[in-house]
């Protein structure tokens, strides 16, 4: 179990960091790492108090990597989606208007 807020700001921040590099959505990115996006929303945020190993190894795989890649000082320079991302509300907004 990870439970040290700076380690949690820091997965917050990368994670956050590669979703706009991705230009997804949180509901988005939740979706392909099989979380709500309320859930997804405390993690990236840094409101859950404690994450799992395992939480951090579904969010990693879902960027193509393992979970020291996503708790890395480096931003992981490679990633690749593991599902494609179905469209959101907003991107159908974007796309009618």
């Amino acid at each position: 179990m990870i439970a040290c807020m700076t380690t949690l700001m820091k997965l917050g921040n990368r994670l956050k960091e590669l979703r706009k590099k991705h230009g997804l959505t949180q509901e988005e990115f939740g979706v392909i790492s099989g979380f709500s996006q309320k859930h997804y929303q405390q993690i990236e945020s840094g409101n859950k108090k404690q994450i799992w190993l395992e939480t951090v190894e579904r969010l990693a795989a879902a960027y193509g990597l393992e979970a020291w890649q996503i708790l890395s000082p480096a931003v992981p320079s490679k990633t690749k989606l593991a599902k494609k991302p179905k469209s959101s509300k907003i991107h159908n907004v974007k796309k009618e208007r």
